[in-house]
């Protein structure tokens, strides 16, 4: 089959033919992938930033946002069966560590991660396991929501997080609004009655971001902090989320925070550089957040199914991952790209 792969990291990924996956134990699943999300972490992957932390070895399949039908099921698979829609929980879990007991499963102490340390799904077909597909509505098209799978998830399981905090009246800075934030906006607009005030320095991205539930949207051409000050009363939110985490967001986004706000952590670049004195004396709390759950997935895919999120995407055929990389790169996609094999 073809597949995508990184064979060098500083250098460009390559086409190549290789063996179709098979079943080989009794919870594996084979899908037949129908859209595969293009990531600014598949960018980080071929810079290099994740390959001491991944240890994997060299050539391998990328791609980690997958979403197709099922292909073929091992013995002891009940739940799917060939032929069905699903999303893929980015990762292969044991289901019997502590963390997959109490149903947080994405610190698995044993987990894989298709496309960041095995096989991914820049490709026509992935192997994962019975506990990572989730069905999804006959209303939903794999292609249509493939980067639900990971970029979704990562920004409902940071929303779902921050709307623990979020009450009527409250209000919630969101930095950036492109392929996560315009996610999260939306899963927000559906979790809380806060107010939602949009920071991203594309014009066209805060206009999408306003179109989809934000109540304020604020270009951020350099008085960004002082426009979010004066939207909430010199006080700042009780909420940051970024989704940026680099570029100078996270200097500007404390700013933006009020006396024991929360900050949550979701894109990330650079460092956070802020005096332990000033964390203490405005107990200000710093929240990170990789992925979410298998759970988180399931509920994301009902707020899917309900049409109360909804991707905006740019489909490129499989063989045009390069364009598709380079697009997100330089800034050219509003929302999400997909290769569609």
């Amino acid at each position: 089959m073809r597949a995508v792969q990184v064979v060098g990291y500083g250098q460009h990924p390559r086409m190549a033919d290789v063996p179709e996956p098979e079943v080989t134990g009794p919870y594996d699943v084979i899908v037949k992938i129908g859209g595969a999300g293009v990531c600014r972490t598949d960018l980080h992957i071929l810079e290099g930033q994740w390959a001491d932390k991944s240890g994997v070895s060299l050539p391998y399949t990328i791609g980690h946002e997958n979403a197709g039908w099922v292909h073929a099921v091992g013995s002891a698979v009940t739940h799917v069966a060939e032929g069905d829609k699903v999303i893929v929980h980015p990762l292969i879990t044991c289901g019997l560590c502590p963390a997959c007991r109490t149903g947080d499963d994405v610190h698995c102490e044993q987990s894989l991660f298709p496309g960041i340390d095995t096989a991914g799904g820049y490709a026509e077909y992935l192997k994962t396991s019975a506990r990572s597909v989730v069905k999804i509505d006959d209303s939903l098209e794999p292609s249509d929501v493939a980067a639900l799978a990971d970029a979704g998830l990562t920004a409902y399981h940071a929303a779902a997080k921050a709307a623990g905090r979020l009450r009527p009246g409250t209000r919630c800075v969101i930095i950036g609004a492109g392929g996560l934030g315009h996610i999260g906006v939306q899963v927000l607009k559906a979790l809380t009655a806060a107010e939602l005030i949009v920071v991203d320095r594309n014009p066209d991205a805060v206009e999408l971001a306003v179109s989809i539930g934000a109540d304020h949207g604020i270009v951020a051409n350099g008085g960004q902090v002082e426009e979010v000050l004066e939207l909430t009363g010199g006080q700042g939110a009780e909420t940051v989320v970024d989704f940026v985490g680099e570029g100078g967001a996270t200097r500007d986004g404390v700013r933006m925070l009020r006396r024991a706000g929360d900050y949550h952590v979701v894109g990330y670049g650079e460092n956070i550089d802020v005096p332990t004195i000033d964390i203490i004396s405005a107990e200000i709390n710093f929240i990170g957040n990789l992925v979410g759950s298998y759970t988180d997935l399931c509920e994301l895919m009902v707020l899917a199914a309900q049409d109360r999120v909804r991707l905006h995407t740019t489909t490129y055929p499989l063989d045009r991952f390069q364009d598709a990389l380079d697009d997100l790169d330089a800034g050219r996609i509003r929302g999400r790209a997909i290769l569609v094999p």
